[in-house]
């Protein structure tokens, strides 16, 4: 009151200063560009991971990687995603068909480095391990190095499935029938001696192509898959597989092409032996 005494009428009264205080919390700048950082550095993570698994892996793991995740049946899984890749079809978190399995799952490795060698419990990959073996085993035969490109072989949740394929210049059997050439043969007992070394079941599955027969009476594609299947299974008894490791003979005639473009191209005609896990 003594203050406000001593101001005239016509003064105006004293202005009143309002002071903001700002609190920083963790520092002058904060924290927020910590969480920023921390995401740019898993994105980063991420990114190399993703170039790694690119250089560690080769152009057909990769395709079946890639084909794994496009649509398909459980029925035709065996010639369509994921079928000539590392996991063969299967998920991710399917059992391992070890012998031990104890009901593990998700413990399939997608990554297979290209110099790796040895079984499933070393990591390798069996189809691998079963080709270097042949390929030993025709070193010192031209003729015989020449056939490998008719043999495929792939991993498959059931086992090692090995396909002997006709192409444009060569045939395992003459045409329309169950006869060998000796081509075949020779190639098929190298096959039986690697495969007599490995162990497990076999089973043999014939393939022709969809070239009509001119008399139908005389044959068909179903009886001549069959009958090429039991012929190839009689000459791996020649060459010392055992009876007791074939667990099925298939003909399957044109239903199961390779070249599914073109029903009639040779390389439908084929043999696949599996050789289960």
């Amino acid at each position: 009151m003594a203050s406000a005494a001593k101001r005239g009428k016509n003064e105006p009264p004293a202005p009143i200063i309002v002071k903001k205080v700002t609190v920083v919390e963790g520092g002058h700048h904060g924290g927020a560009w910590k969480v920023a950082y921390a995401d740019f550095v898993t994105a980063m993570m991420a990114f190399f991971l993703l170039l790694w698994l690119l250089g560690a892996t080769t152009e057909d793991q990769r395709k079946g990687l890639a084909d794994y995740f496009t649509p398909t049946l459980v029925k035709t899984k065996e010639q369509s995603a994921g079928s000539f890749g590392p996991l063969g079809g299967s998920s991710l978190t399917d059992v391992d068909n070890y012998p031990h399995a104890m009901g593990q799952t998700g413990t399939r490795s997608i990554t297979v480095p290209r110099d790796t060698t040895g079984g499933p419990k070393e990591g390798g990959s069996a189809a691998k391990r079963v080709r270097s073996s042949l390929e030993e085993k025709v070193a010192t035969n031209a003729r015989l190095r020449r056939l490998l490109r008719q043999v495929r072989m792939v991993d498959t949740t059931e086992g090692t499935r090995i396909d002997l394929v006709d192409d444009a210049d060569f045939s395992m059997f003459t045409l329309g029938t169950t006869m060998m050439s000796k081509d075949a043969r020779d190639l098929v007992k190298a096959l039986s001696e690697v495969v007599g070394a490995e162990g497990g079941e076999l089973t043999i599955r014939g393939h022709t192509d969809a070239l009509p027969w001119k008399d139908r009476h005389n044959g068909n594609n179903w009886s001549l898959s069959a009958g090429r299947a039991e012929a190839t299974r009689q000459e791996m008894v020649r060459d010392g597989i055992a009876l007791s490791r074939f667990r099925r003979i298939e003909g399957v005639a044109d239903r199961e092409p390779l070249i599914s473009d073109n029903p009639e191209d040779p390389r439908n005609r084929r043999i696949s032996i599996l050789l289960s896990n």
